[in-house]
């Protein structure tokens, strides 16, 4: 039985990547700092659990001292990080990295954590350029997230075996701690049945459903070789897709008012109101194998569902993120519909 390694299994991501390494028959190890994050259910699959400091060489020294057909690591941040994995590649049959879509920039110097969206003319190809480098590890500010993410992949393509880097985008899926679906499943629970969304709805930033990430990491281990790719849903989901995908799952009506432009900025905002779209061309995936679990629309009802079944204390919890602070204010939104229900003025006629 081929073995594999899963660096962060606790979380949302690392959770879908070994369930589906395990379903497939692999021997899987998860690690993480505290075994009462580990989920009962992956324990019961057979995934076995190593409490493990990822930034530590010792402790990283212990879990793969047995050396591994995979490791897939879900929390590497920095150059540093990789480097680890780096000196320890020798025993590894392939390693499999976790980046971001944060690594790439328009040419005008835009990216995705810049105060003005960048602009690509279209979903990217991981061919498109990206941010310079940033080695020093301070990785927690807008736009060290993406400079060091740039770092860690450099470092760890130079690895002495093969190596998958994958660049996902708003990653969703049961699990999440901060599940942008409760924009939509919030509003829903309030009785709203009509949501204004800028730009006409027409919006967008590539969600990823953990499980299709989770299902393209184990096409990368059954083809290891050194590549950069893409990890996205399939096509090009815009707010107004995926807020009525949200109402779908839940079984409840919610009307798209999609607003002209011109209008306030605080109207019509919402998680995926991105504009110009940032959406991730899928293509180099497709090319070796992988077909993905399914849409947005097929693979949201898991985090719906786990929404609305949410104990008081629980949504109360999600509100208190500072991510939602202002995103409930239904003031705005009636202001909005009120002025979307306005007919425009008929051009004046002149003689």
């Amino acid at each position: 039985m081929t073995k594999a390694i899963v660096l962060g299994v606790s979380g949302m991501t690392g959770r879908a990547i070994a369930r589906e390494l395990v379903d497939a028959g692999w021997d899987v190890t998860g690690t993480g700092r505290d075994a009462a994050h580990f989920p009962a259910e992956l324990g019961a699959s057979g995934v076995d659990f190593v409490r493990s400091d990822r930034g530590d060489a010792a402790d990283l020294d212990a879990v793969l001292a047995g050396g591994a057909d995979l490791v897939v690591d879900c929390v590497a941040y920095t150059a540093a990080h990789a480097q680890l994995l780096v000196e320890r590649a020798a025993g590894l049959g392939a390693i499999v990295a976790l980046s971001s879509k944060a690594v790439y920039v328009d040419a005008q110097g835009r990216h995705s954590n810049s105060d003005d969206p960048p602009d690509f003319g279209g979903p990217v190809v991981e061919t498109t350029a990206t941010l310079e480098p940033d080695f020093s590890g301070e990785y927690q500010s807008r736009l060290g997230y993406g400079t060091n993410k740039v770092a860690m992949e450099q470092t760890l393509l130079a690895a002495s075996c093969p190596v998958s880097i994958l660049r996902p985008s708003r990653i969703h899926g049961p699990g999440s701690s901060r599940p942008r679906e409760w924009f939509v499943v919030r509003r829903l629970r309030d009785g709203r049945t009509r949501l204004p969304l800028a730009h006409g709805g027409r919006t967008g930033n590539h969600p990823t459903a953990a499980v299709n990430l989770a299902r393209l990491v184990r096409v990368c281990a059954e083809r290891p070789a050194t590549r950069v790719l893409n990890a996205a849903d399939p096509g090009t989901p815009t707010a107004a897709d995926i807020a009525q995908a949200i109402a779908a799952a839940a079984k409840l009506p919610l009307e798209i008012v999609g607003l002209d432009e011109g209008v306030p900025d605080a109207w019509g905002r919402s998680p995926w109101d991105t504009w110009p779209p940032f959406f991730l061309d899928m293509s180099a995936a497709a090319g070796i194998g992988y077909t993905p679990v399914g849409t947005y629309a097929e693979t949201v009802a898991a985090t719906v569902h786990e929404l609305r079944a949410l104990p008081p204390a629980d949504s109360a919890a999600i509100d208190a993120d500072p991510f939602f602070t202002g995103r409930f204010d239904y003031a705005l939104d009636d202001a909005a519909l009120a002025a979307a229900s306005i007919p425009s003025a008929p051009p004046s006629s002149s003689r």
